[in-house]
């Protein structure tokens, strides 16, 4: 079996990008000396490399817009503006593949990567999350169709973020989201919603167990899902869901915040409690 803190698995419905090894889910990049990976279920025009290809300056402008030179020249789009960092030119993080997803996920990186120099935590990290987040939307809504962007984004061993923006594409009456549930004591037996299967959790579990499951859909018909609302970002550690920014140091103070040896943690943690004004008791009990 695999014991983790945290994991990720993605079944790939190509939708953009061929059904080849460098476009499987999820995605892994190192930053800040720290493993990030990324699973997408969506659609974003912004980063389908079809319709961007062409509109950058450094690729000649004789070259029709979507033929294959220009495909492997042009750089990804550039997001950052929503947390103060311009585009430089710079690309640190390239997609291998040509799906929307991995260029996303390059790009988000590539904003945090110029946004901090030093470690932020979790709450900073969640609020500059959401903020590209919203960018992504308002940018791809000049676009035809649907945006659709639903992702699981893994950093370090502990934390796990999860965003939906939810919908359905033409012609489909799939419905594209996100929910999750939490499973802590006292366990009992979960029902497969896709096949007559259950499970006891209570045999397979101890009673300090907990963990939280994210999906597209529902895995159990008689557990209770929560669907993640629209433009909802979560910050998921130790089993639990963190709603908003202030309630992310809930995790800093169970020492799962971002760790490296690469790169220096901001040590400001005690200005940011006081900047997000956490309750008084709460604050007191960090014992900063």
């Amino acid at each position: 079996p695999v014991k983790t803190f945290n994991m990720v698995s993605h079944i790939r419905y190509a939708t953009r990008g061929a059904v080849r090894l460098e476009n499987v889910h999820p995605f892994q990049r190192e930053m800040w000396g720290i493993s990030w990976c990324f699973a997408h279920n969506g659609d974003v025009s912004y980063f389908d490399r079809n319709i961007f290809a062409g509109n950058d300056a450094d690729c000649p402008t004789n070259t029709p817009k979507v033929n294959e030179l220009n495909r492997s020249c042009v750089k990804i789009p550039w997001i950052g503006k929503s947390i103060g960092v311009e585009d430089t030119g710079e690309r640190y993080y390239n997609p291998i593949g040509k799906t929307d997803s991995e260029a996303m996920f390059c790009s988000l990186l590539n904003a945090l990567r110029a946004r901090f120099d030093t470690l932020p935590s979790l709450p900073v990290l969640h609020a500059a999350i959401a903020s590209l987040c919203n960018e992504v939307v308002a940018l791809d809504s000049q676009y035809d169709g649907t945006t659709i962007f639903n992702f699981l984004l893994g950093c370090g061993p502990h934390i796990q973020f999860a965003y939906s923006w939810p919908g359905s594409r033409e012609g489909s009456k799939v419905w594209n989201g996100l929910h999750y549930l939490v499973r802590e004591p006292p366990f009992g037996s979960a029902h497969l919603s896709d096949c007559d299967y259950s499970i006891n959790f209570a045999s397979v579990t101890k009673d300090d167990d907990r963990v939280a499951v994210i999906a597209t859909s529902p895995l159990t018909d008689d557990e209770d899902w929560v669907e993640v609302k629209k433009g909802q970002l979560i910050l998921f550690d130790d089993g639990l869901p963190h709603l908003a920014p202030d309630d992310c140091f809930e995790a800093e103070l169970r020492e799962h915040g971002l760790e490296s040896d690469a790169v220096p943690r901001n040590p400001q943690l005690a200005v940011d409690m006081r900047r997000y004004q956490l309750r008084k008791e709460f604050f007191q009990g960090a014992a900063i």
